[in-house]
């Protein structure tokens, strides 16, 4: 499973770019209006930094309005995925995106029903919202596990990007049913290193280590 860094903090994500374990980035218009910066600035400075696919979101809600800032937002690199939120007029701007050979990100999808629409309207990647579902009282891996069968049944190319990840349990359940990728933010990234077991055993294999006196270079 690939994982994304859902960030537009260029300080952290050259950082843990660093680790080669980032396969790519997600942004939305909550996190560019926390950096303060200008938008295109962002995302050209992030996708200087990763190789791979770098979601940027089209602020715009009608279809001519979408596709005109897509295109501008693809122009800034070819790693760059256009972000169109799972309404009737973002999937017809997906359909013609598809046309154009512009990768796009549908995003906030909260049913099966929502990414079969996504899927044949040709979508990239589509972004079911985990964390969002379990704060309404249901079961967000359900419906990865749904999107999953419904993809693979009818040969869809459409990628399963888990979103709205809260944790490292979100991660490794995303992982268990199918997803195809995970955006997470920076912090939760730095937890999948961590177990408490690791750190116990390191520090025994340390101490052991230090009472030999030997050095290995």
């Amino acid at each position: 499973m690939q994982l994304f860094l859902d960030t537009t903090d260029t300080a952290v994500l050259k950082d843990l770019a660093s680790t080669g374990l980032v396969d790519g980035v997600t942004t939305n218009p909550t996190l560019i209006a926390k950096s303060g910066r200008p938008m295109l600035e962002v995302i050209a400075e992030i996708c200087d930094l990763v190789e791979g696919p770098v979601s940027a979101e089209v602020a715009a809600t009608d279809v001519d309005g979408m596709l005109k800032e897509g295109a501008k937002l693809a122009a800034i690199a070819t790693n760059v995925v256009v972000k169109l939120p799972l309404t009737r007029e973002g999937l017809i701007a997906t359909a013609e995106f598809a046309v154009q050979g512009i990768a796009t990100n549908v995003t906030l999808c909260f049913s099966a029903a929502q990414a079969l629409l996504a899927a044949k309207a040709g979508a990239t990647y589509i972004s079911p919202f985990i964390g969002r579902l379990d704060d309404y009282g249901m079961d967000g891996m359900d419906l990865i596990r749904e999107i999953r069968a419904i993809y693979d049944t009818y040969e869809f190319d459409t990628e399963i990007l888990a979103a709205s990840i809260r944790n490292p349990a979100h991660v490794t359940a995303a992982a268990l049913s199918g997803a195809d990728c995970a955006t997470i933010p920076p912090g939760v990234f730095l937890d999948l290193f961590k177990h408490p077991l690791t750190e116990k055993g390191l520090e025994q294999f340390m101490s052991d280590w230090a009472k030999t006196g030997q050095s290995i270079l």
